[in-house]
C-alpha cells in the first residue's frame, strides 16, 4: 500500500535511506575481509613476494603477490637472497591464502599462512623484504620491519638497500617483457 499523507511519504523515503545505507554497510563490510580462502601447495617461487599455488581442491593454478611487503626485484640487491628464502621455506609446502583481489597484472593479492604463521610478517621480519605503505598510510608490517633494521637483519644491515618502488622508478623491471608491457 502507498503512503497518502506527506508525513507518512517522508517516513517512508527516511526507511528506504535508512535500508539502503544498512545494505551498503553489510556489502562493504563485506567487502573488507578476504573474498576466499583455500589451502595449496606452493609450486614456484618467482621472486620474494610473488609465488605460484595450486589449490589443493583441483583448481587452477594462482599466481599470488603477497600482499602486505614489498620484496626487492630480482636483479637488485638482495633481490635473489629474498626469493631464494621464500623458495627454501615455502616451496612445495602447503599454504593456507587469504585472496583479497586481483591487481592489474592479473596477480592475486593475499596473505599466506603457513603452519600458522603469516609468511608476510617473517619475511619483513627477517630482512627479505619491506614492509609495503601507501602514500603516508602505515604498512601492515610496519613493526617487523622496524625491528629488523633495528637488528641489521638481512637487507636492512646495508645501508644502501633502495626499496624496489624508487628502484623500478629509476631502472624500470628486470624483466624485458614488463618493459614492452606484455606479461
Amino acid at each position: 500500500m502507498l503512503p497518502s499523507t506527506p508525513s507518512q511519504r517522508l517516513k517512508s523515503v527516511d526507511d528506504l535511506l535508512f535500508r539502503l545505507g544498512l545494505l551498503v554497510c553489510t556489502l562493504g563490510a563485506v567487502w573488507a575481509w578476504p573474498v576466499w580462502a583455500w589451502p595449496g601447495t606452493v609450486t614456484h617461487v618467482s621472486d620474494g613476494d610473488t609465488v605460484w599455488v595450486q589449490p589443493l581442491l583441483n583448481g587452477k593454478t594462482q599466481k599470488v603477490r603477497l600482499l602486505g611487503i614489498d620484496a626487492p626485484e630480482i636483479c637488485q640487491a638482495w633481490g635473489p637472497q629474498s626469493r631464494d628464502a621464500l623458495q627454501a621455506a615455502l616451496q612445495a609446502q602447503v599454504v593456507e591464502v587469504q585472496g583479497h583481489y586481483h591487481d592489474s597484472y592479473g596477480r592475486l593479492l593475499a596473505q599466506l599462512s603457513y603452519r600458522g604463521n603469516d609468511v608476510g610478517a617473517w619475511m619483513v621480519s627477517q630482512g627479505h623484504a619491506w614492509s609495503y605503505n601507501y602514500k603516508e598510510r602505515p604498512g601492515l608490517y610496519d613493526a617487523q620491519q622496524s625491528a629488523a633494521q633495528a637488528q641489521g637483519l638481512g637487507l636492512f644491515a646495508d645501508a644502501s638497500a633502495v626499496q624496489p618502488r624508487w628502484f623500478r622508478k629509476q631502472f624500470g623491471s628486470c624483466h624485458p617483457a614488463a618493459r614492452a608491457g606484455v606479461q
